[in-house]
């Protein structure tokens, strides 16, 4: 059965449609318009407790039962423990998956998203300050990003969720102002990451 996937066309929705792609999992989108405040809808309230996409309803769920869910970063460790990919199973291999998805989602996704927020501010005074403040952030993310790929293929190793996670962001890199060409592992693992398969059906599925 299909899992219903609640989404727009939003870095943190396609961090989950990339990953329901790469683990073959069926679904279907359900949209839900930010632009018209159809988060706000009591329905999908229910769902998603805190009025933001993406969220999903998996028909079966653990012990066959529907669960939903709410929030990318618990969607996508559901998600890998549902199938068993792209999450391994010792502790110690687990770790920097989790460490770097708590990266994105506690900073390499705030911060850049501040910068889509202060790009759209009409007072010019209020734009600076908040463009200089956050475009300095997200650059260091940037950094440290590359300082992580220098010697490591995807952010844990192998690619997991982490990546996933990262790449909804990464995808804006052109609307943070920044050119992949200044941060050389970043640009290598993002091209790596958008050539493939799961990956490109991912980013092409319609979500708004």
């Amino acid at each position: 059965m299909a899992i219903d996937f609640y989404a727009f066309n939003t870095p943190n929705g396609r961090k989950i449609s990339v990953a329901l792609e790469e683990m073959e999992l069926p679904y279907t989108v359900k949209t839900i318009d930010i632009t018209k405040d159809q988060q706000f809808d009591p329905a999908f309230l229910a769902i998603s407790p805190n009025n933001k996409i993406p969220a999903i309803v998996d028909s079966d769920g653990p012990g066959g039962a529907p669960i939903s869910v709410f929030e990318s970063g618990a969607i996508l460790l559901y998600l890998a423990e549902k199938t068993g990919r792209f999450m391994p199973k010792d502790l110690r291999a687990r770790v920097p998956v989790l460490e770097w998805l708590m990266f994105q989602v506690g900073g390499f996704g705030p911060m850049p998203g501040q910068m889509h927020h202060f790009l759209t501010v009409e007072n010019e005074q209020d734009r600076r300050y908040g463009l200089a403040r956050f475009s300095k952030e997200t650059e260091r993310l940037y950094g440290v990003m590359d300082r992580r790929l220098a010697d490591h293929a995807f952010f844990a190793g192998d690619i997991s969720i982490a990546d996933f996670a990262i790449v909804g962001w990464a995808w804006r890199h052109e609307r943070h102002k920044v050119d992949l060409a200044r941060f050389p592992h970043v640009k290598r693992w993002y091209e790596t990451m958008m050539a493939r398969p799961g990956v490109a059906k991912g980013f092409a599925v319609t979500l708004s």
